[in-house]
């Protein structure tokens, strides 16, 4: 490719960019949303120009923006570890998944019951199909984006969203006893 084609391109990207942006802006709660909805369209066309060419690139652009945008509306944002530990005043060296369910001192019973859940998480995990357990492990215990997790397996979203409801669910029922055997 040539330097002129090559800075052509950056110029109609750098164009569509302010455009999509402007677009996008207005519609969202702040400029942070609108730039985290401004790189989901683009890395979307990257992935759609992988397959091949898009037909009316400039309707198929605002149209994926459109889209990203209603997601956001669709779906309450789950409350993050991070936010939680923050609420808590707790540093990232101080904060676990563990101390998220079991957050008071160090004693033999906390210790007692903090592995206890784990081993009761390890068997009901153990009891889904790989599928299910897969995404659940990813998104929830490691964090992983539902968009990263479906470029690696090639799903679509909304498998994946399925499956991890699906898991969630399964969890819920196992651990409805031993949250009432120690919580209530």
């Amino acid at each position: 490719m040539s330097d002129d084609v090559r800075s052509r391109a950056a110029g109609i990207v750098s164009q569509a960019g302010q455009h999509l942006k402007r677009f996008i802006r207005p519609r969202v709660p702040s400029d942070a949303d609108a730039e985290d909805i401004l790189q989901d369209v683009w890395q979307r066309l990257v992935t759609t120009l992988e397959d091949g060419p898009v037909e009316q690139i400039w309707a198929w652009l605002y149209t994926v923006a459109r889209n990203r945008i209603a997601d956001r509306y669709r779906r309450p944002p789950m409350a993050s570890l991070d936010d939680l530990a923050a609420e808590m005043g707790l540093d990232d060296e101080e904060f676990g998944l563990v101390d998220f369910f079991l957050r008071e001192n160090q004693t033999p019973e906390k210790e007692y019951m903090r592995n206890l859940f784990w081993k009761q998480l390890q068997s009901a995990l153990a009891d889904l199909p790989p599928e299910q357990r897969d995404i659940f492990v990813w998104h929830e215990l490691e964090g992983q984006p539902f968009e990263d997790i479906a470029k690696r397996t090639g799903e679509n979203i909304n498998t994946l969203l399925s499956r991890k409801r699906y898991a969630v669910l399964h969890l819920r029922e196992k651990f409805a006893n031993f949250y009432k055997e120690f919580f209530e």
